[in-house]
C-alpha cells in the first residue's frame, strides 16, 4: 500500500507540474470572439521507473530526462498541438511490479503511449505487456540481447547493444600490451551480456581470460571474490556492474591494497555521483557509457546546459537517454502524422533519425545499430571520453597507480 501511495503521489505531482506548464504555454491575449479553439486533450504517456530499490539512482536520472524533454516540448506547443503529460509509477526496481504497472497504465489509465522503464531486468516483463497490447515501447534504459530475441515487433532500442559496452577497455588494453583479464559480474541479463561480449572480444584480440565469477544482485561483500583474483594478478579487471556493486568493488580493492593496470566497469563509473561517493578513489577508473556532455553533436551542448541549470549537476547517459527517447517519440509521431500505435511502430522500425544521443537506426529485431558506445575515465574529478579515438577528449591514462602512490 505504501508503494502504491507513493506512486499515486508521483503521478499527481507530475500531472500538476505539467498541467501548469501547459497553462503557462496557452497564456496570452484571447482569440477574437467566435474563433477561440477548444484545447486538445493532453497526450498521456505512461511509464514505470525505478525511483526506489536497487536501480533508484539510474531510474531517477532517466526520469529527469523524461521530465526535461516534456517541459521543453510543452513550452513550444506540445506535439501536434497536444501537451505532453506523463503518468509515472514507481516500480521499486522490481520486474513483476513493473509488469503489473504497465497492465494498469494500458488497461486502467488508458494512456495514449508508453515509454520504457530503467534496466534490462525490469524492461523484459514490461515490454511483454507492451507487446501483448500492441504498444510500441522505446527501451530508453535497457540493452540486454534478450529484449530482441523474442520475435517482438514493439520494442525499439536507444542504447548500443550490451555486448559492446566494454570494447573500449579491451582495445586500450591491447594497445598497451596487456595480456590477462579477470571478469566479474552481477547475475542479471544486462551484466551477463556485457561480460559475454567482453570475453569474446578479449579472446579475439589474443588476451587471456584467467578468472570469471558471478555474484547475486543482493551482494554486500565482494572481498571474497577479489581475494580470489588478487593472487592471479590480472592486467585488467572488467565488471558487469550497476551502481552499488561498482563502488563496493573499488572500496574493497582499496581495502585489499590491490590495483590492476586497468579497471573498467559498466553503469557505475558513468553515473554523475560516482566521484561524489568515492572521492579521489574514483580516479583512473574507466566506465562504459552511451553518451557524455562533451560529445559533439546537434543539441548536445544545449541539453547539457539546460539539464545542469534545472538539476544542478552534469547529466549522465541515463538522463540523456530518457530525453533522447522523448525526441524519438516526437519524431515518430510527426512522421506517422498520428498517435496511432501501429503507425508509430512502423515509424520507429523504419526511420533513420538523430537525437542528442546520436544516430538512431534499428535492425529487424528492434536492436540499436546506429550509434557506438564510449569509454570514459575519471581524471581529476571529471569524466573524460578516452575511446573511441574519434570522440576522445583525452588519451587514457594507464596503468593505474598503486594505492600507496596516489
Amino acid at each position: 500500500m505504501a508503494t502504491i501511495a507513493r506512486s499515486m503521489l508521483l503521478v499527481l505531482s507530475l500531472t500538476l507540474a505539467l498541467g501548469l506548464t501547459a497553462c503557462a504555454t496557452r497564456t496570452g491575449a484571447p482569440p477574437s470572439e467566435g474563433t477561440q479553439a477548444q484545447p486538445q486533450e493532453p497526450l498521456r504517456i505512461g511509464a514505470s521507473i525505478s525511483l526506489t530499490g536497487r536501480y533508484d539512482r539510474t531510474g531517477k536520472e532517466m526520469q529527469n530526462g523524461y521530465e526535461l524533454w516534456a517541459e521543453q516540448v510543452n513550452a513550444t506547443g506540445g506535439i501536434t498541438g497536444r501537451q505532453v503529460q506523463f503518468v509515472i509509477y514507481d516500480d521499486t526496481s522490481d520486474p513483476e511490479t513493473s509488469r503489473n504497472l504497465y497492465e494498469k497504465l494500458i488497461t486502467e489509465d488508458r494512456v495514449d503511449l508508453v515509454m520504457g522503464p530503467y534496466s534490462s531486468p525490469v524492461t523484459l516483463p514490461a515490454s511483454t505487456v507492451a507487446e501483448k497490447y500492441g504498444y510500441p515501447m522505446i527501451a530508453s534504459g535497457a540493452s540486454a540481447s534478450d529484449l530482441y530475441t523474442r520475435g517482438y515487433s514493439n520494442i525499439f532500442g536507444v542504447y548500443t547493444a550490451a555486448q559492446l559496452y566494454l570494447d573500449g577497455a579491451i582495445d586500450i588494453a591491447v594497445r598497451n600490451g596487456y595480456r590477462t583479464v579477470a571478469i566479474v559480474n552481477e547475475n542479471s541479463a544486462f551484466a551477463k551480456d556485457t561480460v559475454a561480449g567482453a570475453k569474446r572480444k578479449a579472446e579475439q584480440a589474443g588476451l587471456q581470460v584467467i578468472f570469471e565469477e558471478e555474484y547475486p544482485n543482493t551482494v554486500r561483500d565482494l572481498a571474497p571474490v577479489l581475494t580470489k583474483i588478487r593472487p592471479l594478478n590480472p592486467d585488467v579487471l572488467l565488471g558487469g556492474t550497476y551502481g552499488e556493486d561498482s563502488t563496493l568493488l573499488i572500496r574493497q580493492m582499496k581495502d585489499l591494497n590491490w590495483t590492476p593496470r586497468i579497471v573498467a566497469f559498466t553503469v557505475g563509473p558513468a553515473l554523475p555521483d560516482f566521484y561524489q561517493t568515492l572521492g579521489e578513489d574514483a580516479e583512473w577508473v574507466m566506465g562504459a557509457t552511451q553518451w557524455e556532455p562533451g560529445l559533439r553533436g546537434e543539441g548536445v551542448a544545449e541539453f547539457a546546459a539546460a539539464y545542469k541549470t534545472k538539476y544542478g549537476y552534469d547529466s549522465g547517459y541515463h538522463a540523456a537517454g530518457g530525453y533522447a527517447a522523448g525526441q524519438l517519440l516526437k519524431q515518430a509521431i510527426e512522421r506517422a502524422g498520428s498517435v496511432d500505435n501501429g503507425k508509430i511502430r512502423e515509424a520507429l522500425a523504419t526511420m533513420d533519425a538523430n537525437t542528442i544521443y546520436g544516430a538512431y537506426k534499428v535492425d529487424a529485431t528492434g536492436s540499436q545499430v546506429g550509434k557506438p558506445s564510449y569509454m570514459i575515465q575519471w581524471l581529476r574529478g571529471e569524466r573524460k571520453i578516452v575511446w573511441p579515438d574519434a570522440a576522445a577528449e583525452t588519451a587514457a591514462v594507464v596503468p593505474l597507480p598503486e594505492w600507496g602512490r596516489r
